[in-house]
């Protein structure tokens, strides 16, 4: 809302190659915001707000934006901006655009990535298209048992700043093996001599780096957690998801719930944008069965044609109750929908 309101004086700004002034504006808002307000500009002058950005909130702000938006941004962008947001990006977040890319387009920019962060990349990409090690974050906090509150805390002071989520800090053994999460609160409100062994309970919940995106969000569900561990097949600790991904999951589990239950199949890609061939290989199945389907029906009269030509007027109630069947379709799919909505997001 902030940022339709001050559309105009940034618009000022940019006409006036004020340029210093406009990171002035820019640096306090959050990087959603200042999303929105980029998505509503030409390309050409999204490209200049993303070059006055400080490179910590540029990259905070790209990851707002779609996938198809981004896209887009990179071909615009010059070469050194492109490499300071993919390298600022979370590797999550960074993942998700880069499985999107043509192959060679997602090793071109895999090849600008720094080799902590190339490294990374790719271990992320080496997962199962729609598992979870496609959506977690290597970046959280681990601690040993045998510290002290006071130790967790100085950890986290140091090297807290670049860690996804700090509601949780994750327990683990010499060969990084899970063994526990506790919450931030506990280390917060216990002594600083306290022993993280004295604190964990030894009950935890965690997901596999192989699971499916769907059984994920079915872990969040069931115990409400802003971000849970994920495992690697001896039980390494290897990475989080958070909340925010798993909604992400929610939305386009539901986008493709709802598209097969209006007789197709879930789209890929924006409506507007996908080609016309695939539209037609993604509903020309159904649409024949559906033709076929009424083909039936028109047999099925048939037999009562001498019936129809004794009382003519019956034709007239032909449109009348195939109208109502439609709308009491429409009706069922509806309450079909509402009812699945409710289950699920509940």
């Amino acid at each position: 809302m902030v940022g339709k309101l001050l559309e105009p004086e940034i618009q000022s700004l940019i006409d006036a190659r004020n340029f210093a002034a406009l990171r002035e504006v820019f640096r306090e808002w959050p990087p959603a915001d200042v999303a929105e307000v980029i998505l509503d500009m030409p390309e050409d002058e999204q490209v200049i707000i993303f070059r006055v950005l400080p490179a910590a909130l540029a990259a905070d702000v790209f990851e707002y934006i779609g996938i198809e938006e981004q896209q887009k941004l990179l071909r615009a962008m010059a070469h050194e901006q492109v490499v300071a947001i993919l390298n600022e990006m979370s590797p999550d977040d960074r993942t998700a655009l880069l499985e999107e890319l043509p192959s060679a387009a997602a090793r071109q920019l895999i090849r600008l990535l720094t080799p902590q962060e190339r490294h990374v990349a790719t271990a992320l990409l080496g997962y199962p298209e729609n598992s979870v090690g496609r959506l977690m974050t290597p970046d959280f906090i681990a601690v040993k048992e045998d510290w002290t509150v006071q130790h967790v805390l100085d950890y986290v002071r140091e090297y807290g700043r670049d860690t996804e989520t700090l509601n949780f800090v994750y327990v683990v053994d010499d060969r990084g093996k899970l063994i526990d999460d506790v919450r931030m609160r506990e280390f917060l409100l216990r002594p600083l001599t306290t022993k993280v062994s004295e604190i964990r309970d030894e009950t935890f919940v965690a997901l596999n780096a192989t699971d499916s995106q769907e059984d994920a969000l079915n872990v969040f569900r069931k115990y409400d957690r802003a971000a849970l561990p994920v495992l690697d097949s001896s039980g390494v600790l290897v990475g989080i998801v958070t909340s925010d991904d798993m909604l992400d999951v929610a939305e386009q589990e539901a986008t493709e719930d709802i598209q097969k239950l209006g007789g197709m199949e879930a789209l890929d890609e924006p409506y507007t944008t996908i080609p016309f061939l695939r539209m037609v290989k993604k509903r020309a199945t159904w649409l024949i069965i559906l033709f076929l389907g009424e083909m039936l029906t028109a047999t099925a009269m048939q037999g009562y044609n001498s019936e129809i030509e004794r009382a003519a007027i019956l034709a007239m109630f032909l449109p009348l109750i195939i109208s109502s069947g439609g709308n009491s379709g429409s009706q069922a799919t509806t309450l079909v929908i509402v009812r699945w909505l409710s289950a699920n997001c509940a």
